[in-house]
């Protein structure tokens, strides 16, 4: 009888440990798991109070210093950060952007956009190799994803912290929004040059059209610039534009998106710039 007595608790617990993995079992397959999917966390944030709206980083002329609750906010409520930095009154949506426009971004600045999560696997050893071989950072290997929450939310700060932050952020920014949304939003970030920031104000400034109006050769012009923009702004060398979006219209041959025809075609039609 003492001997049964002692392995009774032992039973206990292994019956209320094996209750508990039926418990949470069926919690999850019933649908429990939704508690940790990142939509989840994005609907929470919109119980909070309304972040006060600031604009892009990539706007601004200094580094402000945002806090370690802010930075964790942002990560964890993603969608509700982004909706502070954007201005929708000078906003283009994806379908009102030229299919030349988006393919030659994504042929010059980012080839492999819809294959990867964020970040670039291939491109970083490529990078890496490169820069080995040079003896110097030639060539980096931000994708699209890293470009924009940079732009949006990160300073110019070079550390680990800052980084891992813009790991984390690109992760989120992958998981919460369709590569058309990420590129949407890159497009109506970066900077042109000249001070134009985003799709509208490039196109309005460099040919005084709507983005919608914009042709391949135009297209490929606005493309280059912001690998360089005080360096390849038309405004500033007319020349080294052009030779730049010679090196789109060939990016973009190399990813299949139009046959070297149309290339040359397009390298040899003038640009009517607006003023």
């Amino acid at each position: 009888m003492k001997k049964r007595r002692r392995r009774s608790p032992k039973r206990l617990v292994r019956f209320l440990f094996l209750l508990l993995c039926v418990f949470l079992g069926a919690y999850f397959l019933s649908g429990g798991l939704a508690i940790f999917s990142a939509h989840t966390w994005q609907a929470a944030g919109d119980f909070l109070p309304r972040p006060e709206q600031h604009p892009p980083s990539n706007t601004l002329t200094d580094d402000s210093d945002d806090t370690i609750s802010e930075r964790l906010s942002r990560i964890i409520f993603l969608k509700r950060a982004v909706n502070s930095r954007l201005d929708r009154s000078h906003y283009t949506r994806i379908d009102e952007i030229p299919t030349s426009m988006q393919q030659a971004i994504v042929a010059v600045e980012d080839k492999r956009f819809y294959d990867h999560h964020g970040f670039d696997i291939e491109g970083i050893m490529r990078a890496t190799l490169v820069n080995l071989q040079q003896g110097e950072i030639d060539e980096g290997a931000s994708t699209i994803t890293q470009q924009l929450v940079k732009n949006l939310f990160l300073t110019h700060e070079r550390s680990f912290g800052r980084k891992a932050e813009e790991f984390l952020l690109s992760l989120a920014m992958e998981f919460n929004y369709s590569k058309d949304e990420i590129l949407e939003m890159y497009l109506n970030t970066i900077y042109y040059g000249s001070n134009f920031y985003g799709i509208e104000e490039a196109a309005e400034g460099y040919f005084g059209k709507h983005p919608s109006e914009l042709q391949l050769p135009e297209a490929a012009m606005l493309a280059g610039l912001p690998n360089a923009p005080s360096l390849y702004s038309p405004y500033v060398d007319f020349m080294m534009a052009k030779k730049r979006q010679f090196v789109v219209l060939d990016a973009m041959v190399r990813a299949g998106y139009i046959d070297k025809t149309i290339a040359e075609d397009a390298k040899i039609k003038p640009i009517y710039l607006a003023h």
